[in-house]
């Protein structure tokens, strides 16, 4: 990284993201909601804002936070040559993941890991949240490589461990163990709900880990309803454990795809429910997509997905993430925030000129991984930025912009690839 600790740019920068500490009432902002900023840095936080005359002097780039990445699987990316799961079915999934694990070593999780370290930090990301599965012969080795690279890493990004296993796995000896070794690194327990089930059982492991995790003081991030029946028959029953519990820690509950199927009054009644007990949502249309209402020979015309903006309007914390790249869960994808946006514009109607719909990419997402700043622009925020070569929000989703990034005020220079 450069030393300069003082710096200015001109840029566009969304309305919604500057704080009432910024005076922007004046300003003649664009239809898409950005206005024109000259803003100033020194020892890297953020000191001056000043609005500058577009008629004069109009802006080419496009100035935002550097973003944060809520559900990312760091251990297995990049493994779909390898294990390929060419219908694109759940279960072809699972069983391409069990054989991927299965062979899976301490060098190549941490080689794939820094591979996607080395994209998300060149793409704009300072924040990721991996799950991590933690059950079988490859749990030590994938843990040691991911939480040596957090050590080496924590410079340029924070990095947050989800344990995944199967809920019923911390009810277990083995699974307190495993708890107090991942409460001892600040991680997380996770875990997967998805039907069929048997309710009385679900409920009971889910008790327990609830219990285990408000113990230990860890939070909980469940793979819940990734699926298109059943509709949020997971959460249905997570609610009903926290309606007889008092449970501090933070729970977010990933996917809760087929909650979309519901009758719109049901999403009303279990959104409200889910902002009673402060539940976040992380949504990730791109594998659910792929994966979920998949037939032969028919195209499925309606899609599990998070009813993102019922649950917003009810009060629930909504971000969006990109999941699965390149594994056995979805073959595409490579850590650019900016091409999951491009993808939600059309999958989710978030549109980032609203502020509801940036918010899932920038401060919901912050809020969710309980993030120290939640991404809003004022004097004295960090001076983490990330500064496209685009005019308009069109031009920014249109196509993958070449991009700067500024990482505590220093301007990031390429890193070996």
């Amino acid at each position: 990284m450069s030393q300069e600790r003082k710096g200015c740019l001109e840029a566009w920068v969304p309305r919604g993201l500057l704080t009432r500490e910024v005076d922007v009432l004046s300003a003649r902002g664009t239809a898409e909601g950005l206005c024109p900023l000259r803003i100033c840095w020194q020892d890297g936080r953020l000191c001056s804002f000043e609005l500058i005359d577009a008629d004069v002097l109009s802006p080419k780039r496009l100035l935002l936070p550097r973003l944060a990445e809520p559900h990312a699987h760091l251990d297995k990316a990049f493994t779909w040559l390898e294990f390929p799961n060419l219908q694109g079915t759940y279960g072809g999934a699972m069983v391409a993941n069990f054989k991927e694990r299965q062979s899976r070593t301490l060098i190549g999780v941490r080689q794939r890991a820094e591979r996607s370290l080395k994209l998300a930090l060149r793409y704009g990301l300072r924040a990721m949240r991996s799950h991590v599965d933690s059950l079988g012969p490859a749990t030590d080795s994938s843990w040691e490589a991911l939480l040596d690279l957090q050590r080496q890493w924590q410079e340029w990004m924070e990095l947050q461990w989800v344990a995944l296993v199967p809920i019923e796995h911390w009810s277990t000896r083995e699974g307190d163990q495993l708890a107090g070794r991942v409460a001892e690194v600040g991680g997380l327990l996770g875990g997967v709900v998805v039907p069929p089930f048997d309710p009385g059982k679900t409920r009971d492991s889910l008790r327990q880990m609830l219990q285990l995790a408000d113990r230990l003081g860890c939070g909980i991030d469940l793979h819940i309803d990734e699926s298109q029946s059943h509709p949020a028959a997971g959460l249905k029953q997570l609610l009903l454990v926290l309606d007889r519990m008092s449970i501090t820690v933070p729970i977010t509950c990933s996917h809760a795809s087929s909650m979309g199927l519901l009758p719109p009054r049901a999403v009303r009644r279990l959104a409200d429910r889910m902002a009673h007990h402060r539940l976040n949502v992380v949504s990730l249309p791109l594998t659910n997509g792929w994966l979920l209402s998949k037939q032969p020979r028919r195209t499925p015309v309606e899609r599990p997905l998070a009813p993102i903006h019922q649950l917003q309007l009810a009060g629930v914390t909504v971000a969006v993430g990109g999941d699965n790249v390149q594994d056995p869960w979805f073959p595409a994808g490579n850590f650019d925030p900016l091409a999951l946006m491009a993808f939600a514009l059309p999958l989710a109607h978030l549109a980032p000129w609203q502020r509801l719909g940036l918010a899932p990419f920038t401060t919901a997402a912050a809020r969710v991984m309980n993030l120290s700043w939640d991404g809003t622009l004022q004097p004295g925020s960090p001076a983490n930025l990330l500064l496209l070569e685009a005019g308009s929000w069109a031009e920014a989703l249109a196509t993958p912009p070449r991009r700067q990034v500024i990482v505590d005020g220093n301007w990031l220079q390429d890193l070996d690839q």
